[in-house]
């Protein structure tokens, strides 16, 4: 099987979920959108669920290999490398809302029909933030990363103004950075 056949097909699925729902495309609107037969479309893919899933693992992939390299910054502050990260799971959200007007009805169908694959993700952004966290938060690195990550969620969730949730993206990891640094009288 050819990748690039697959890029295509990939990349006409995004264009017609983003353009008709999930719910209203069709296996031919994306064969025509790629150019291709629909029997053609049907040797990559099993059916629209199916590309679905596979454009949902690749946009994963994407934005946590972002996250994974900004994680990697030796020339970025432990803030700047975490609002860097979690900016990367923003701005994908952030994406699908300025692509579609159908956003609302694709972050949904994530969860339906790849909830695994959204499990998975969060999971692994949760391990980068931590291991951005490991050296400042010692054994709360974890916990502190849940919170990150739900944050980020809840900042995914109001998207009226796209501006508005990156600024709160950037006060709410200054403030978490800020309650890390250890305080006078505090137990280690």
């Amino acid at each position: 099987m050819s990748n690039e056949r697959l890029d295509v097909i990939l990349a006409a699925a995004y264009e017609c979920f983003t353009r008709h729902g999930v719910r209203r495309t069709t296996m031919d609107d994306i064969a025509a959108m790629a150019g291709m037969s629909r029997p053609a479309v049907y040797q990559y893919v099993r059916n629209k669920d199916d590309a679905y899933r596979r454009l949902a693992e690749r946009l994963f992939a994407g934005t946590l290999a972002e996250a994974r390299a900004s994680a990697a910054d030796p020339t970025a502050s432990t803030g700047q490398r975490l609002e860097a990260v979690l900016g990367a799971k923003l701005e994908l959200t952030l994406q699908l809302h300025r692509d579609s007007r159908h956003a609302a009805e694709l972050l949904d169908a994530s969860t339906k029909l790849t909830g695994d694959l959204v499990e998975a993700y969060t999971r692994e952004m949760t391990d980068v933030v931590a291991g951005v966290l490991a050296d400042g938060a010692g054994p709360r690195a974890r916990v502190v990363a849940d919170v990150l990550v739900a944050l980020t969620r809840g900042l995914e969730a109001d998207l009226t103004d796209p501006d508005l949730p990156r600024q709160r993206l950037r006060e709410g990891v200054a403030l978490i950075v800020a309650g890390l640094a250890p305080h006078p009288g505090d137990p280690s």
